[in-house]
């Protein structure tokens, strides 16, 4: 067994200890030096397993908040993308509906002409106009009623080709109608799992964190901060923004300035303002107020916006997290940005560096 999976192999066996200890009632982590209860008999085995240090029981919690976690976040981009994907399919609907009602209308007008003629020609006795133009004694008439014929023809072939585009129209508007309700339906069953998805993960890290007490609460914050510094000490260490001395545009400015006029607001996941965030609503946001609709979804803005090295980074800027996207900064400048980080927190200003970085990407290129 390689180093590797002997070092998993280890922090499984830590989480599931944690979780099992966590999992009994009543039950709170060890704390350093506590000497409470009975002193232990003399006649204890000395190879009795001691309490594994507090720091280590909550670091194997720490790991399990943020798999839980991460996995919310995984999850609340897929409500997000099915919750954008129904608003436009719901436009589309709303737009074909309006097509269908006006190509019936115009059918009905077509059908009235239809009439119009039929009518006329029981009016002149049933016989078609050529008939009664051999009839006539008058070349003069007969010249003048040749064109008019003419012109009756061609208005008729009209008619009936204007008919046949209107009837072909109202089908395929029709077919295409009941697609769209068909993804929207599909899509609103999607957006009902990834909800309860995230609900599930939300709910389990809570009760998680239920269970500790205040003091280990905020020695597990102390934790998440110390391990966010570390890395992002590593990251500037290894001279990422060195080279980063880009400014930001007109644009970025104003993304900047809104998304930092948030500080403080709570975590909310599919929320896009104006009084709670999750990470990519508030870079949604903060580039609309800015004039540059983008992407909602930290997944899309990776797919869609345009792709810039971290040495050309400049206040504005995304920064995407974590190999599959799942979450997303904004840039502020000075190895900065500002995001909404998961719930149970709010928006707040880190280390750029303090996430694994997938990349950057630029709303306005």
């Amino acid at each position: 067994m390689g180093r590797g999976r002997r070092g998993l192999v280890a922090v499984a066996v830590t989480v599931v200890c944690a979780v099992t200890v966590l999992g009994a009632p009543g039950t709170a982590f060890a704390h350093a030096g506590n000497t409470s209860g009975p002193d232990p008999s003399p006649s204890t085995p000395a190879s009795a397993s001691p309490t594994p240090p507090p720091d280590k029981e909550l670091e194997a919690v720490r790991a399990r908040l943020d798999a839980l976690y991460h996995q919310a976040a995984l999850a609340t981009d897929a409500y997000n993308a099915a919750e954008e994907k129904a608003q436009r399919q719901s436009a589309e609907l709303v737009e074909l509906a309006g097509k269908i009602v006006e190509t019936r209308q115009r059918l009905d007008a077509l059908k009235d002409r239809a009439g119009a003629a039929a009518r006329q020609q029981y009016r002149t006795g049933g016989l078609p106009p050529a008939a009664r133009l051999v009839l006539s004694d008058d070349p003069r008439q007969f010249l003048d009623g040749a064109s008019l014929i003419a012109q009756g023809e061609r208005a008729a072939g009209g008619l009936i080709e204007e008919t046949v585009r209107a009837q072909q129209d109202l089908k395929q508007y029709s077919a295409d109608a009941s697609a769209h309700w068909r993804e929207l339906e599909a899509n609103r069953k999607a957006k009902a799992a990834a909800k309860q998805k995230v609900e599930k993960q939300v709910a389990e890290a809570e009760q998680l964190e239920s269970r500790l007490e205040k003091e280990q609460r905020e020695r597990l914050a102390e934790l998440e901060r110390q391990a966010a510094a570390e890395a992002q000490t590593a990251w500037l260490d290894s001279g990422a923004l060195d080279e980063v001395k880009g400014k930001a545009s007109t644009e970025g400015e104003q993304a900047v300035r809104y998304a930092t006029g948030q500080l403080g607001k709570p975590y909310e996941w599919g929320a896009e303002g104006p009084r709670t965030y999750d990470c990519s609503g508030l870079t949604f946001q903060a580039w609309a107020h800015a004039g540059h609709p983008i992407p909602r979804t930290s997944q899309e803005q990776w797919k869609q916006l345009h792709h810039v090295d971290v040495a050309d980074m400049r206040p504005g800027d995304l920064v995407i997290y974590f190999a599959d996207a799942s979450h997303v900064g904004m840039y502020i400048g000075d190895g900065k940005v500002v995001h909404a980080p998961r719930p149970g927190r709010t928006v707040t200003v880190t280390g750029a560096g303090s996430m694994p970085i997938l990349g950057v990407v630029r709303p306005d290129a």
